[in-house]
């Protein structure tokens, strides 16, 4: 058992998408042992409202009202785990659930976001083609946004952009096409195409320095999937070619856990609908439990 123990919530939300299928997430990992594996208690499975195919017209974002109404009973949960002394590893869903995770911290200090994803996640409303969150939850975790979203419980910004690090994203082309708002020059930016020129510890180790900064109380790892390789990780609904290797992400993590600053973990879009013969959940699982058990050592 680690020396602060691993608590599992299930967050299974897909309301920050049009499509269903990451809300199989919370299953799949736990059929593949990942509770066992990193001896993990199980601390409940949220119930997640009803979805709207039609987005918001005060916001031009899907389910807007039941994201901001549904993210505090998230940050509740969170809570609760952190308040038992353990450490949260919530398994979504889609990446809005970024601010459910993140309201916790924001009730309680002042904390940093390590924000693992193959995309930005950056977009404002009017250029969302689908009014998807899931592209916006950066945007809106940072202040960037309509306030039904970028300021829950009246506590934006739930992340200052200086405190955050947006890492190994590769979907410049996409934002270039659809009008995607630049990223803040406060946000530490260290996209894909730098870890490929620096390399991944050089990289990773500038991403956690950053996050453990004296002025922050400790940061979150948020982990989107889809950004590792598309090869190696199929099972994502807006495939990008290229991404981290497996050797890569177990690397950036292990470091992001083992700096004793990283206060919690979620997962997010991993589709096992997409994942025809298991392999990419089985190495996800194996992933998360070598640098779980590392930063427990």
């Amino acid at each position: 058992m680690p020396a602060i123990p691993y608590a599992i919530i299930e967050a299974p939300s897909t309301l920050g998408l049009a499509t269903d299928g990451v809300e199989r997430l919370p299953e799949r990992l736990l059929n593949l042992g990942l509770a066992e594996r990193i001896g993990a208690r199980r601390a409940g499975r949220l119930v997640v409202p009803p979805k709207n195919p039609v987005p918001d017209p005060g916001t031009g974002t899907l389910n807007a009202a039941a994201i901001a109404a549904w993210s505090p009973k998230l940050a509740d949960a969170v809570e609760a785990v952190l308040d038992a002394g353990e450490f949260p590893v919530v398994l979504g869903g889609d990446c809005t659930i970024v601010l459910g995770s993140m309201l916790a911290l924001r009730r309680r200090g002042r904390y940093g976001l390590f924000f693992i994803d193959g995309h930005a996640d950056f977009f404002q409303p009017e250029a969302e083609p689908n009014g998807e969150g899931a592209s916006m939850d950066l945007a809106f975790v940072t202040g960037f946004g309509p306030s039904l979203l970028a300021d829950i419980e009246g506590r934006g910004p739930l992340v200052r952009p200086e405190d955050v690090v947006a890492f190994a994203y590769r979907d410049h082309r996409d934002q270039q096409e659809y009008g995607s708002q630049l990223l803040p020059e406060a946000l530490k930016a260290l996209d894909f195409p730098a870890v490929r020129a620096i390399g991944i510890e050089a990289t990773a180790r500038e991403a956690v320095d950053h996050l453990t900064r004296a002025e922050l109380d400790g940061f979150f790892i948020h982990l989107d999937v889809d950004c590792l390789d598309d090869v190696i990780m199929p099972a994502v609904d807006f495939r990008v070619p290229g991404g981290l290797s497996w050797d890569e992400l177990s690397m950036a993590l292990r470091l992001a856990l083992g700096s004793g600053k990283a206060v919690g973990l979620e997962i997010t879009i991993y589709n096992p609908r997409l994942d025809e013969n298991g392999s990419a959940g089985r190495g996800l699982v194996d992933v998360l439990t070598a640098a779980l058990e590392t930063a427990a050592a």
